[in-house]
């Protein structure tokens, strides 16, 4: 199934701006520069890009290539809309046709933990990627003791499908049918 381009170009939620990564955003941020992000009015969190950004960049690049333009089942920047600051991401890894299913993932630096940004913006692009038909489940893993991201995926409705050495895997089902 050939997913059309994204038509919007951010969701919005009260706090937050969600705005879909692009080949050139992911390319820019390998190559240290920030110039595009900047001209759009956004500015670098404390720590952001952390580790795990730059670790999962090449993977978010890839997924954007198989179409060449951002179909929002890839991923997506955190932003505080009171600074603009960008906090973190969150988004799928790519729609899988064979399950009709997503995988979710999400990060926030750690200065700005434990403020609810990722609850927000994972129940906005849940409740977004829900809206499509051929979406049937949202599934997502997280080490065992992974206790923060636990607590969430249970208040996201999520639930535990099975653990397997330190990684426990979930699932949450698109109850349109």
């Amino acid at each position: 199934m050939k997913l059309e381009a994204l038509k919007i170009q951010k969701l919005e939620t009260e706090r937050l701006l969600l705005i879909p990564y692009s080949i050139e955003i992911c390319e820019n941020i390998l190559l240290g520069n920030f110039d595009l992000l900047y001209n759009k009015g956004y500015i670098k969190g404390k720590s952001w890009p952390d580790e795990d950004v730059l670790d999962t960049i090449p993977r978010i690049r890839k997924n954007l290539s198989k179409n060449n333009y951002a179909t929002g089942f890839e991923s997506w920047l955190i932003i505080k809309k009171n600074t603009n600051e960008i906090i973190g991401d969150l988004g799928f890894k790519g729609y899988q046709s064979e399950t009709q299913s997503l995988d979710i993932g999400y990060g926030i630096i750690a200065e700005e933990r434990g403020n609810g940004y990722a609850e927000e913006a994972s129940k906005h692009i849940i409740q977004w990627a829900l809206t499509f038909d051929f979406i049937n489940e949202i599934t997502a893993n997280c080490l065992i003791d992974n206790f923060q991201s636990i607590k969430l995926l249970k208040k996201l409705d999520f639930i535990e499908i099975t653990t397997v050495k330190e990684m426990i895997y979930w699932s949450l089902s698109n109850n349109k049918l």
